[in-house]
């Protein structure tokens, strides 16, 4: 999804930095610039040191919420007692961009929810100071990841909601890139 909106916005003028951990997706976009990171961390640093410059973010795609503790540097072989692995939690992205965030800037932010969906993606949007969140359903067959498809709801901070049917992800990049447009005129 991510790829699909950064082309799209690239198609539509934008210079766009994607931020990107490992994929076996490839982009080639004149107007895009790829960071590749292969760490919570090192996504978290790219993206706190990209955004201040920025007319905007989408964060499209989360990293884990936890990290271990304590890395091993060789395969960990069976014992016959149970094995902890202590976690700790990740830094929260687009949390820390609302933070920055600047009069004029736009964010926008991504919900996976697998109950109470629009409750939970109008708190985390409030929570973490977005301009608006697209609502992803793991209720929908054929959306979601592994697909080439989703449905997604867009909700806006004032309470504006955009509701779309199922259709292929380069679809719904626009359609999310249309609602960042108008925003955008608007702010």
């Amino acid at each position: 999804m991510g790829y699909a909106i950064a082309t799209c916005l690239a198609d539509n003028g934008a210079e766009v930095i994607l931020v990107s951990g490992p994929t076996a997706l490839s982009i080639s976009h004149p107007n895009i610039r790829k960071i590749d990171v292969t760490s919570a961390d090192e996504m978290y640093q790219a993206s706190l040191s990209a955004f201040p410059a920025c007319d905007g973010a989408v964060m499209s795609a989360a990293v884990a919420d936890y990290a271990p503790v304590k890395t091993e540097q060789q395969k960990v072989k069976r014992a016959k007692d149970n094995y902890t692995i202590e976690l700790k939690p990740n830094p929260d992205i687009a949390a820390s961009l609302g933070e920055i965030k600047k009069e004029g800037q736009l964010l926008v932010g991504f919900a996976l929810e697998t109950h109470d969906e629009e409750d939970n993606a109008r708190r985390k949007l409030e929570k973490k100071n977005l301009d608006f969140i697209v609502l992803n359903s793991l209720q929908d067959k054929g959306a979601g990841f592994q697909h080439d498809t989703n449905r997604i709801t867009i909700i806006e901070r004032n309470g504006t909601k955009h509701r779309f049917g199922l259709k292929p992800k380069t679809e719904v990049a626009a359609d999310i890139v249309n609602v960042m447009l108008d925003m955008l005129k608007r702010k």
